[in-house]
């Protein structure tokens, strides 16, 4: 019976010996430690759009006359001059019409002069002038058009390029409409984006931050729809590149189209810890270190978007200590 009042007794001891310690945070050591002042700051949005690159000029080359190829120059890959020939098209029938439209010339003129000599001296009506002369004027014009029928004989390169692709070969029929070989340009490339309607037009002119192959380009916009394609609901932009990024038709681009500017949290990257698939800060409290988990975001020079677990104004360990813990004291230094 007498046992009981004992083990009461060391059990009050006990627990008043655990109330009056000091905490494990609390019996560590104060730590000197470098601080900075979380920062709420503006920074431009931008939401990236992908697109592809293209040329400002390109074209789809048609035979524009009916007849047999004779030659086809083509080959895709090719570097080709404005105003070269590529492809010729045997067509003898417009040959034939050709020399039927100068001889036909030729038989005006004669009788234009022959009925004018007449008119001057008098043996001729003036009406019978005035015919010979529309005779001519149509002949002249059917020559024209007979000049111009050969010439499409001929397929030239509208303008400086390479040859992307060709679907003729010498000795295919050629037909008006037929497409001969595709061009593009390698002078001025632009990077087409589909911008999906639900993000705001900006002017003409802006500048546009692009991305290729891990180059940062920065573009201009010269173009944009001002309707959304009913399918996929985007309008077209057309963003101009400097000539001296060496860029190509057909490369993978990543726009950064503007959004305006937006608030966010930012801290120095030195106080983010990687701590296993999270990350952590230290922020000052009463003098005190107290451990927050943090979501960042986008690198922003030395610091990081804070994306939740801190508010503007609030204080942040650079480069904790390995050993410092939570709630231990805190001796801050510039």
């Amino acid at each position: 019976m007498k046992l009981l009042p004992l083990i009461l007794l060391v059990g009050i001891a006990a627990g008043c010996s655990r109330h009056n310690s000091a905490s494990p945070a609390e019996a560590l050591p104060a730590v000197t430690v470098s601080t900075a002042v979380v920062e709420a700051v503006e920074r431009p949005q931008t939401r990236v759009v992908a697109g592809m690159v293209r040329p400002l000029e390109r074209a789809a080359v048609a035979a524009r006359v009916m007849g047999t190829v004779a030659t086809a120059d083509l080959a895709v890959g090719q570097q080709v001059k404005a105003g070269e020939v590529l492809v010729r098209i045997n067509a003898g029938e417009l040959s034939a019409q050709l020399e039927q439209a100068r001889a036909a010339v030729g038989q005006a003129e004669r009788d234009y002069a022959r009925e004018a000599s007449l008119a001057e001296k008098g043996a001729a009506a003036a009406e019978s002038v005035r015919f010979a002369a529309d005779q001519l004027r149509l002949a002249r014009a059917r020559l024209a058009e007979a000049q111009a029928m050969v010439g499409y004989t001929q397929v030239a390169a509208p303008f400086d390029g390479v040859i992307t692709e060709d679907w003729i070969n010498a000795g295919d029929l050629a037909a008006p409409g037929q497409p001969l070989f595709t061009l593009e340009g390698t002078s001025d490339l632009r990077a087409e984006v589909p911008v999906p309607e639900s993000l705001a037009s900006i002017a003409i002119g802006t500048a546009i931050a692009v991305q290729i192959d891990g180059q940062n380009l920065a573009g201009t916009l010269v173009e944009l729809s001002p309707s959304a394609d009913a399918m996929s609901r985007t309008r077209l932009a057309k963003i101009s590149l400097p000539a001296s990024a060496g860029v190509r038709s057909g490369q993978f681009v990543r726009a950064l189209w503007p959004l305006g500017p937006a608030t966010m949290i930012s801290a120095p990257q030195s106080a983010v810890q990687a701590f296993g698939q999270m990350e952590r800060v230290f922020v000052v409290v009463n003098g005190r270190a107290q451990l927050r988990i943090v979501r960042t975001g986008a690198t922003l020079g030395p610091s990081v978007q804070i994306l939740s677990g801190l508010e503007a104004g609030e204080s942040v360990v650079l480069n904790p200590p390995a050993h410092l813990r939570d709630g231990q004291p805190l001796m801050s230094q510039p």
